[in-house]
């Protein structure tokens, strides 16, 4: 998990004001630390008073080819008029090097909080990511990786059997449920989808309202089905959520085909979100900033609730798929 040779303690205030003037920028205040427990982010203004975010990338994460992918797609989605954040280029490069840290610069684009319950901003943020797909269905990403169960229930099943945070009485218990997962999904998990690239991370924080959506943090996009974009946006009560795919799947429709066979895979999707993003905040236990905002993890109340929603996830990926109530169908 850990790698004593390399970590985000060593970059200091210095390191990083040198490595923006590296890239020609003079900060002239601020350096203030934006919340990023993956990668360290931080906001600055420089002499001209112009307002920038420098994100340093977390090291033996992505490869350098597979951030300038990252960065690649969200230009192309900026060309294409989509309100995405996407780096800067400058000394004709978006992904800069210094002292061994990796990083890119963007600008700093406020706004406020996404409303969840507001069907205008649902319909508005389909319309995007059906932009967002157009896009992304121009090409796949060669070396990003496809959602799949290895990346998204075999490793992590292989990282919470080795994880000592887990009480001992315990383990066996955990783990069997995320088996009983990871079996359950052979049946229900299908690959007959047409694979693009994708924000990847979709959910509501990750959308800003500035007189419409402007989508940020594209740090997970990767190949896969279009309702991986989706289904983190609806909530609710099952009529609720009814409700809320019609407005969504009919905005989206607007700008992209959307085969309503996938609605089959949004429990799966929840199923394999839940494994993975467990099995991440364990591989991250030994950066500091995990224990201090993770302190329920050492707790065995915390553990015997983790296997009882496992064990619920897992039946629940055996009911029928969501119905919609309208018509549509792509």
């Amino acid at each position: 998990m850990h790698d004593p040779a390399f970590n985000f303690q060593n970059l200091n205030p210095d390191t990083i004001l040198d490595a923006l003037w590296d890239t020609g920028i003079r900060v002239e205040s601020g350096l203030t630390a934006l919340n990023s427990y993956e990668n360290r982010v931080y906001q600055f203004s420089d002499e001209d008073r112009k307002r920038y975010v420098v994100k340093f990338y977390r090291p033996q994460r992505w490869s350098d080819g597979q951030i300038i992918e990252e960065h690649d797609f969200t230009r192309e989605l900026m060309d294409d008029e989509v309100p995405v954040a996407a780096p800067l280029l400058l000394q004709g490069k978006t992904l800069h090097h210094y002292e061994g840290y990796r990083y890119a610069i963007f600008p700093s684009l406020g706004g406020r909080q996404y409303e969840t319950d507001n069907y205008d901003h649902l319909e508005w943020v389909g319309r995007f990511l059906g932009r967002i797909h157009q896009t992304g269905r121009k090409k796949t990403f060669h070396q990003r990786p496809d959602m799949g169960l290895s990346e998204y229930i075999d490793l992590p099943l292989q990282v919470l059997e080795a994880c000592t945070l887990i009480p001992r009485r315990l383990k066996e218990n955990l783990t069997d449920s995320v088996r009983l997962i990871g079996t359950t999904l052979q049946k229900y998990w299908h690959t007959q989808w047409q694979p693009l690239r994708l924000h990847g991370d979709c959910h509501p924080g990750n959308i800003l309202w500035r007189d419409g959506p402007l989508f940020v943090d594209l740090d997970d996009a990767r190949n896969g089905p279009a309702v991986q974009d989706l289904w983190m946006l609806v909530n609710g009560d099952t009529q609720e959520q009814r409700i809320q795919w019609d407005i969504l799947l009919e905005a989206y429709g607007e700008f992209s085909e959307f085969d309503t066979r996938e609605l089959a895979l949004i429990e799966p999707l929840r199923a394999m979100r839940m494994v993975y993003y467990l099995a991440w905040v364990v591989r991250r236990w030994d950066d500091p900033a995990f224990p201090a905002s993770f302190p329920w993890m050492t707790d065995e109340d915390f553990w015997r609730r983790q296997i009882t929603i496992f064990n619920e996830q897992a039946r629940l990926l055996q009911d029928p798929p969501l119905q919609l109530m309208s018509a549509f169908q792509g």
